[in-house]
């Protein structure tokens, strides 16, 4: 029997985004609940500021997580806006955390996943800023801040970082060739799905081919779908 596995990215669920935390909740319980597993690439969360703060913001995703674990194994890689997900959120969620990037077998077919930010090696300045805000030493110093003050300086990075986007070419934020292919040399077999860029396409390389997710908006998703053939998935409002 085939099984069926479902890839998304890039949710970047928000508070203040009723919606689109909606249509998530939707997702899981129409369609992912009726998959193997689920696997989200990085940036589930728009902004996540530690277990001890966050899953309180995120009450009602952490018990739809749960409620789908039951019926589909969950896996969740962090991304560049979520990276300080931890080990409570994966024991409320009863999600596993794994780590980029990950080789999926699956029906004789294998896909490399990674959430793709590390692929971006042109935009310098960006690895350059995930390098000091994703060492361990600094993750451990933000934890133990105070609300307030993690909350402020989560504020000033995205401003910074939508400023510093404004400036920056479409070419330098998309991923980099030869950075792929020195990744896919150590997966001859494989295929490789990403997000990060939030450009929905299917690139056709030498040797592999690869499957990038889009973002969601409030009323609209996507995903990969995996069983005996890979096809793409439109998530909406409309689904029943």
């Amino acid at each position: 029997m085939m099984s069926k596995t479902l890839i998304i990215a890039d949710l970047h669920l928000a508070t203040d985004e009723t919606d689109k935390t909606h249509l998530f909740i939707r997702f899981c319980q129409e369609q992912a609940v009726m998959a193997d597993q689920l696997f989200i690439l990085g940036d589930l969360f728009n902004v996540w500021l530690g277990d001890d703060l966050s899953i309180n913001y995120y009450q009602k995703v952490v018990l739809v997580l749960k409620t789908l674990s039951l019926k589909t194994k969950i896996f969740i890689m962090t991304g560049n806006r979520d990276f300080l997900l931890g080990d409570e959120f994966a024991k409320q969620t009863n999600c596993i955390l794994i780590d980029a990037p990950y080789l999926l077998e699956i029906n004789n077919q294998q896909y490399v996943l990674t959430h793709g930010d590390e692929l971006c090696t042109d935009d310098k300045g960006y690895q350059r800023l995930k390098s000091v805000l994703q060492h361990p030493i600094t993750k451990f110093i933000f934890l133990n801040l105070g609300t307030k003050l993690r909350l402020k300086i989560s504020a000033q990075l995205r401003q910074k970082s939508i400023k510093a986007q404004q400036h920056k070419s479409y070419e330098i934020m998309d991923v980099n060739t030869a950075t792929v292919n020195q990744l896919m040399q150590k997966y001859p077999s494989a295929n490789l799905i990403h997000g990060h860029t939030h450009r929905l396409d299917t690139h056709v390389h030498d040797g592999f081919t690869r499957y990038v997710l889009g973002n969601w908006s409030n009323n609209q998703g996507n995903a990969v779908e995996i069983n005996h053939q890979l096809n793409r998935l439109e998530i909406s409002t409309a689904v029943n």
